[in-house]
């Protein structure tokens, strides 16, 4: 019972802090948009919101090993609410600008690097691990729901209403996440858990020296990480500029920019329920290579197709894909870490593949600049495809299942 009350506290916090992020992700570019056209300076705002990933979350893994990561998740969430409250209110007083939104999102991705590390390492602690894969898929499923389906609607709706509406109802919807991770149990490391991982660190520095060296020397991760990477590279590099297609070439209105890119939400609900289902049908090792040349495909569609609904049709695809491997690769973290190592080599995973963000989404902006909008897509198509074929080929679904057997006698 405890644990399913636990996982339920998670879940709400978790879900409460997606419907937030929904809501900004129209929000925010919608705000942008209206205040400058520059594909680069669209784009900067990607940078900006990704950098602390490149500048904060090796630290930040380290003190999620160190703290209680239930007070990792409230603090984070309790800083997100105050940075966006204090937005609202600028744009309610006539104050906004591109450096403000800027200095918004940035805050907003520094407590980002804490509550996304800390809430990855929580259900390896409150589920057991032949339920981990379900428990992960209700996670994703619900983040899929929520942050990509339910948020941008609203978002766009209260941009459309007036935009301050959007910033302080993300700022309340931080604030019931912070209030229900305050139900989780204590989250400290034990001290058998120490001893299992074999470290005994002594300061900050030689925290993240472990928790990248456990990352670094697990092959299989690595591999994993460099493709998820690559898929992130590409699709921000067309993700930073998206708004400008669909309310350009596209001609999708802005108010229903939301329902736009809530449409391929469903694909990621669709792929988080039957994960379950299709990874051990199929094997990991094929839902990683579609996870990459779906979203390739999807790419081009979008690059190509002047009809808005064939370009929704390849996104909602690529999202299933996304979605399925999202899973296999948690899953295989949280069963081939150590629960004391795992704040940090989850930090340490998430460099590589959100580090790579920033340079994405500046990368989208430069292309749209010096090729044109729709050439930014077909660039990034043939980008991630060829990435696919060189990467994928590395990581096979017997790898993954040997990784996790091999990993469980230390997990029970």
């Amino acid at each position: 019972m405890r644990k399913l009350s636990a996982f339920g506290a998670l879940w709400t916090s978790q879900g409460a802090s997606n419907a937030a992020d929904g809501i900004l992700a129209a929000a925010a570019p919608l705000l942008l948009a209206s205040l400058t056209r520059d594909p680069l300076a669209v784009a900067g705002m990607t940078v900006v919101q990704f950098s602390p990933w490149l500048l904060f979350t090796l630290p930040a893994g380290a003190l999620t090993d160190r703290m209680d990561r239930r007070r990792v998740l409230v603090a984070g969430n309790l800083l997100r609410g105050a940075g966006f409250a204090l937005l609202a209110t600028a744009v309610a007083l006539g104050w906004e600008s591109v450096g403000l939104l800027y200095a918004a999102v940035f805050v907003a991705g520094t407590a980002e690097t804490l509550v996304d590390n800390a809430a990855l390492t929580v259900p390896p602690r409150i589920v057991p691990r032949r339920n981990l894969e379900r428990a992960n898929g209700r996670l994703f499923a619900t983040q899929s729901v929520i942050n990509t389906f339910v948020g941008p609607p609203i978002g766009s709706f209260l941009v459309a209403i007036a935009a301050t509406l959007a910033f302080f109802g993300s700022a309340g919807l931080f604030a019931v996440a912070a209030l229900a991770a305050l139900l989780l149990p204590r989250l400290l490391p034990t001290a058998a858990e120490e001893s299992a991982a074999g470290d005994s660190p002594t300061s900050m520095l030689s925290d993240i020296k472990a928790g990248w060296r456990h990352f670094w020397t697990h092959h299989l991760l690595r591999r994993v990480a460099f493709i998820s990477a690559a898929i992130n590279l590409f699709g921000t590099a067309t993700g930073a500029i998206l708004v400008l297609l669909a309310t350009g070439p596209l001609g999708v209105p802005a108010a229903a920019y939301g329902l736009f890119i809530a449409v391929p939400a469903a694909g990621a609900v669709l792929g988080s329920l039957i994960a379950e289902k299709v990874i051990p049908l199929i094997g990991g090792g094929p839902v990683l290579w579609a996870a990459a040349l779906g979203p390739a495909a999807s790419f081009a569609v979008l690059g190509l197709t002047a009809n808005v609904v064939v370009a929704l049709a390849g996104m909602f695809l690529a999202a299933v894909t996304t979605a399925c491997s999202q899973i296999v690769v948690s899953t295989l973290r949280q069963a081939v870490v150590p629960d004391a190592l795992l704040g940090r080599v989850t930090a340490a995973y998430r460099l590589v593949v959100l580090g790579v963000v920033p340079v994405g989404g500046l990368t989208g902006g430069v292309l749209a600049v010096v090729f044109g909008l729709r050439e930014a897509f077909v660039i990034a198509a043939a980008g991630l495809a060829l990435a696919a074929v060189v990467l994928a080929p590395r990581v096979t679904s017997a790898a993954l299942r040997e990784a996790e057997v091999v990993a469980e006698p230390s997990r029970v």
